[in-house]
């Protein structure tokens, strides 16, 4: 049986990828930023929960299982801006952006989206949910080099990007390529305002 590399995200609107964008090319323009493997802006989504290799014959019931998550759930906004790393700055692998939830919106959605699919016995994810948007990740460097990225993140000011408008939760496929990742939209549930 054939299987799909898949996770469930939320898409970004074409105005953030601007922004993004924009962080990119200054971070890249550092000398400490070719450091970095950068995600290409259009690859950029928030990720709620990451699938790994999903059996064709499952993908309706995995659509399902997302819109019974969205159930009742309407349509909200999230900021995003701030500019992190994980682990930290010190020794950087990941460089994101940070999406701030203040109603604690988007937690509650990404616990439902759990709680659902480990009905279908997908593992929960050990580590706490820490919404992001991946940047760059770090190439194989050395510690010194790696240490600079972080440095590079640390002296590096990223206000408020704007708003993430949340319509609808994806399930997503990820294709990895030699030149980069390509992602598909397999199917959407929408949010919809309760009546």
């Amino acid at each position: 049986m054939e299987h799909l590399r898949c996770f469930v995200a939320i898409e970004l609107e074409e105005a953030i990828r601007q922004e993004i964008r924009r962080t990119q090319t200054l971070l890249k323009s550092d000398p400490a930023g070719r450091h970095g493997r950068w995600v290409r802006p259009e690859g950029i989504h928030l990720t709620l929960k990451f699938l790994g290799d999903v059996p064709t014959d499952q993908i309706d019931t995995i659509a399902h299982t997302i819109r019974n998550a969205t159930a009742g759930a309407a349509p909200f906004r999230v900021s995003c801006g701030g500019l992190g790393c994980f682990p930290n700055t010190r020794f950087p692998r990941v460089i994101w952006i940070g999406i701030e939830d203040p109603e604690g919106t988007l937690l509650r959605l990404q616990k439902a989206v759990e709680t659902n699919f480990s009905a279908l016995e997908y593992p929960p994810e050990r580590r706490a949910f820490h919404p992001h948007l991946t940047l760059a990740r770090t190439r194989r460097v050395s510690k010194g080099e790696q240490a600079a990225l972080g440095k590079l993140v640390e002296r590096t000011r990223v206000d408020k990007l704007g708003d993430i408008l949340v319509r609808e939760i994806s399930l997503m496929r990820s294709e990895l390529r030699p030149s980069s990742a390509v992602y598909t939209q397999l199917a959407a549930a929408p949010l919809h305002a309760e009546e």
